[in-house]
């Protein structure tokens, strides 16, 4: 169930990061914040945004907007994909869905033929006093970081 809604404020949350931290919505009061939800760690698309995300840093600091990674894998398999990917933000992991059913991210997707849950690739952006501005659903990867820029461009004039 989607418990989020376009324009209303998101009830705070928290959840484990990479960097040895828990990370709470209200931490980032006063910055917008750029919450992408993505399938796994190390798969071509996830890599893709992330490295998208990661190559467009300055372009989001000078946008007062911090951005934070989201999917259900492990702490530890988080930390590894952020060195080796070399992203300056944090990863966080959803392991009981808590987030993902928050967003309701969590859908049934066809892989090798048969029905499973996974998230489906989502982008949110939440203003400086925890109001969900924007939503992106059934994110395609390409293009998408300069979609998220032009809101958050949009959303400051």
């Amino acid at each position: 169930m989607n418990n989020t809604t376009l324009n209303k404020p998101i009830e705070d949350f928290s959840a484990v990061a990479t960097g040895d931290k828990t990370i709470h919505l209200f931490d980032y009061r006063g910055k917008n914040l750029i919450l992408y939800f993505y399938p796994r760690d190390n798969t071509p698309g996830c890599t893709q945004e992330g490295k998208d995300f990661r190559d467009a840093i300055e372009e989001f600091n000078a946008l007062n907007s911090i951005i934070l990674g989201v999917s259900r894998d492990s702490v530890r398999v988080h930390e590894n994909f952020k060195s080796k990917q070399e992203f300056s933000f944090d990863l966080l992991s959803d392991k009981d869905e808590t987030l993902c059913t928050l967003f309701d991210v969590i859908k049934m997707k066809n892989m090798y033929g048969k029905q499973v849950q996974g998230i489906e690739r989502s982008t949110f952006l939440i203003d400086p006093k925890g109001v969900l501005r924007y939503e992106w659903r059934k994110v395609k990867v390409k293009n998408h970081i300069q979609e998220v820029l032009d809101k958050l461009k949009e959303l400051n004039n």
